[in-house]
C-alpha cells in the first residue's frame, strides 16, 4: 500500500500537477458485549460482534498564488457482524462517512457490498481557497468547526463529533461556499452557506454570520443564523483565570412555539506531576431540545428532538449531562485518556479509557474501553423499544492503528 501511494506522489509531480501530497492509513477494530435482549444482537444472532475497518486518506494541495486547491480522497473497507445491521448498539466509535445523502453532492462511490463487508471510495474535501491576508473564500467540500464544546458541542451546526466519538483526526467536510474577513483589531467575520440533500433549497440550507471579537483578554463570538429554515442566534464566550480556561455557548433556536435554549460551559487545566504532564477538564451541558424522562416508546420521543438526532446534530435524548476527564502522560511515547460522561437526571454513565503509544514520529497505536452504567429505561443503560428488545447498554473494546506519510 506504501508502495502504490509513494507510485502516486511520483506520477503527480512528474506530471506538474502536484505541490503537497500526504496520505493517511487507519486500521480499527472494536468488540462488543451486548446484553440478551439487545436489538442489534437479535439483528445478527451475534452476542459478540467483533468488527474491523481499513481507511486510506490521500491529501493532495496544488497551489497557484493566492489561490489553493484542496483534495482529500478516502478509500474505506468495512467488514464484520455489524456492517449491513441497521440498529443502534450504543454510543459512537468512528464517525467515519461512508454517504453523503445529507450533503448537495453524492461523492461517495460503493465498489463493493456484502453482507458482512462494504468498500467504498469518497472525496471528503474537494475546495478551493483563496487567501489573502485579510480576506478568505472558500467554494466547495469543507470541514467547519464553530462553538467551544470539549465533548458536546451546540453552537456546532455542521457534522459535529458525538461525544464518545474516538477517531477525530479529520471532520466530515460540507458543501459550502464561506467568506471570511480579518480586521486590523484581530477579530474576525466568518459568512457561511450550507447546502444538503442535493439541492439548493431554504427547508434544508445554512446561511450563517460569526463574529469573533477580542475583549481584553478574552474572545467573544456572536452567531446569527438560518439553519434548516429556523432561525438560530448564539453567544459564546473563552476567557482566561488564571492558569485554566473557561468557555461557555448559548445558543437559542427559535421554533414553532417559541425559543429553545442550549448551552455548554467548561475549564480546562494543565499542570505537571513529577515531570508528567497532565490534562484535566469538566463541562456541563443543557440540552434544550432534551426530555425529562424517557418515553415507554422512543417513537414518542418530541419531534424537534427526533430532526436534530437524524441530521447527526445531537447525540442524546434527554437534558442535563456532566462529563469530566483527564490525559495523562506516563512516559514520552504513552499517554492514557479518561472521561466520564454521566445524565444528571437518571444517574446513568458512560466510561471511556485509552491508551495511546506513539510507535515513531508518524504512526500511533490506540487501545481502549467504553463501558455503559445505567439500568433499564435509563438513557446510557438499556432503553425499551417497544417490542421486548433494548439498545444500548453493554460495552465495548476498540484498537486503532494510524500512520501518517
Amino acid at each position: 500500500m506504501r508502495f502504490a501511494v509513494r507510485a502516486l506522489f511520483t506520477l503527480m509531480t512528474a506530471s506538474g500537477l502536484a505541490a503537497e501530497f500526504d496520505a493517511r492509513v487507519k486500521w480499527h477494530s472494536t468488540a462488543q458485549w451486548l446484553p440478551a435482549t439487545d436489538a442489534q444482537r437479535d439483528a445478527t444472532g451475534e452476542s459478540r460482534p467483533l468488527d474491523h475497518g481499513a481507511d486510506l486518506r490521500l491529501l493532495w494541495r496544488r497551489n497557484f498564488d493566492d489561490l489553493t486547491v484542496v483534495v482529500d480522497h478516502a478509500s474505506t473497507y468495512l467488514v464484520g457482524d455489524t456492517v449491513e445491521s441497521a440498529a443502534d448498539s450504543g454510543p459512537t466509535y468512528d464517525q467515519t462517512p461512508t454517504e453523503d445523502e445529507r450533503r448537495l453532492l453524492d461523492l461517495t462511490w460503493e465498489v463493493d457490498e456484502g453482507n458482512r463487508h462494504r468498500l467504498l471510495h469518497r472525496f471528503d474535501r474537494l475546495a478551493l481557497k483563496y487567501r489573502t491576508p485579510r480576506w478568505a473564500v472558500t467554494v466547495g467540500r469543507d470541514a467547519v468547526s464553530w462553538g467551544s464544546g470539549l465533548v458536546f458541542h451546540p453552537m456546532d451546526l455542521f457534522n459535529p463529533f458525538a461525544p464518545t466519538t474516538v477517531d477525530q483526526d479529520y471532520k466530515a467536510g460540507a458543501d459550502l461556499i464561506r467568506i471570511e474577513r480579518l480586521f486590523d483589531d484581530g477579530s474576525d467575520l466568518e459568512v457561511l452557506a450550507v447546502a444538503r440533500h442535493g439541492e439548493v433549497a431554504a427547508g434544508t440550507a445554512s446561511v450563517a454570520f460569526k463574529y469573533r471579537a477580542l475583549v481584553g483578554g478574552s474572545e467573544l463570538d456572536v452567531l446569527a443564523a438560518r439553519h434548516y429554515g429556523g432561525g438560530v442566534v448564539g453567544l459564546g464566550l473563552r476567557a482566561p483565570i488564571g492558569g485554566a480556561l473557561i468557555r461557555s455557548d448559548l445558543i437559542a433556536v427559535d421554533e414553532v412555539d417559541g425559543w429553545t435554549l442550549s448551552a455548554v460551559v467548561n475549564v480546562d487545566y494543565s499542570f505537571r506531576i513529577a515531570q508528567n504532564s497532565v490534562y484535566v477538564f469538566a463541562e456541563f451541558f443543557r440540552n434544550g431540545f432534551g426530555v425529562g424522562r424517557l418515553p415507554d416508546d422512543l417513537d414518542h420521543l418530541p419531534e424537534a428532538l427526533t430532526e436534530r438526532l437524524g441530521r447527526g446534530e445531537t447525540f442524546t435524548l434527554m437534558r442535563d449531562y456532566l462529563a469530566v476527564g483527564a490525559q495523562f502522560r506516563w512516559h514520552a511515547l504513552v499517554s492514557q485518556s479518561l472521561s466520564l460522561i454521566a445524565n444528571v437526571r437518571d444517574a446513568s454513565k458512560v466510561l471511556q479509557t485509552s491508551i495511546g503509544y506513539d510507535l515513531s514520529d508518524a504512526a500511533r497505536l490506540q487501545v481502549g474501553f467504553i463501558k455503559t452504567l445505567g439500568g433499564h429505561g435509563d438513557e446510557f443503560g438499556r432503553i425499551g423499544t417497544g417490542d421486548g428488545l433494548t439498545i444500548g447498554g453493554g460495552s465495548r473494546g476498540f484498537l486503532r492503528v494510524v500512520y501518517f506519510f
